[in-house]
């Protein structure tokens, strides 16, 4: 277990078994030829994509929010990398689910409302198994938001085994929480460097209160200071 992991079951953020992702930030390195940020990143990546969603259980897990607790947080690419290493794991088609952003109300925008048609035909295909899709942007935090949503995940659903989706930052928008309630659970992005404890604590009791099913949590842009061999005996 990564000392990141020990930090935030501490906090009380996980329960369980951990489901949590530490992402070092870019340009990090360790000794010459030993340990390497970016083969750490995947094999995080890959443990969190096999324990949420084929860790089998009673409810299984096909629809996966991913929320910031802040807005500065990137979400954007931590979604790709999830959305890429589950579409290694299987051969079921994998959709990465993001707002269209500045397109809203706009014509020539790429991004559909749900049942206009086939999702895969307006879809931006990125793998052999892997769609990216644009979902309409019109939607605020209105009443009709919960229905809009609905109705895309459940278009979703139809033509996707599995959804990846870019939801907006928890902490300021209460967009997320229904998200988390309509999908199969929501996933907390931490900044390393940024997100205080009590912060994502507070997300964390809201989103619980709101009946949101917490699959766990990735920190990202995590350095490591510390040496190498001392980190393997962690």
């Amino acid at each position: 277990m990564s000392a990141n992991a020990d930090v935030l079951q501490r906090s009380g953020l996980i329960g369980s078994p951990a489901q949590e992702a530490a992402l070092p930030r870019a340009g990090d390195s360790g000794e010459a030829g030993g340990w390497n940020p970016e083969d750490f990143a995947r094999e995080q990546i890959r443990g969190l994509v096999r324990r949420v969603f084929f860790a089998g259980g009673e409810r299984p897990v096909k629809q996966v929010v991913f929320s910031a607790t802040e807005p500065n947080i990137d979400v954007a690419s931590i979604c790709d990398q999830v959305a890429q290493a589950l579409a290694l794991e299987t051969r079921a088609a994998v959709a990465i689910a993001e707002r269209e952003r500045g397109m809203a109300g706009t014509s020539g925008s790429r991004s559909h409302s749900a049942g206009s048609s086939a999702i895969k035909s307006w879809s931006t295909q990125i793998g052999i198994n892997l769609w990216r899709v644009s979902v309409d942007g019109e939607c605020g935090e209105g009443a009709g938001t919960g229905l809009h949503w609905l109705s895309h995940l459940a278009a979703l659903r139809k033509e996707f085994e599995y959804a990846v989706i870019h939801g907006p930052a928890a902490g300021t928008s209460s967009e997320a929480a229904l998200l988390g309630q309509l999908a199969d659970g929501i996933i907390l992005v931490l900044g390393a460097h940024s997100t205080r404890k009590a912060t994502a604590r507070q997300i964390k009791e809201s989103l619980e209160g709101a009946q949101c099913r917490i699959l766990g949590t990735v920190l990202s842009k995590r350095t490591f200071p510390v040496p190498e061999r001392i980190y393997r005996r962690l």
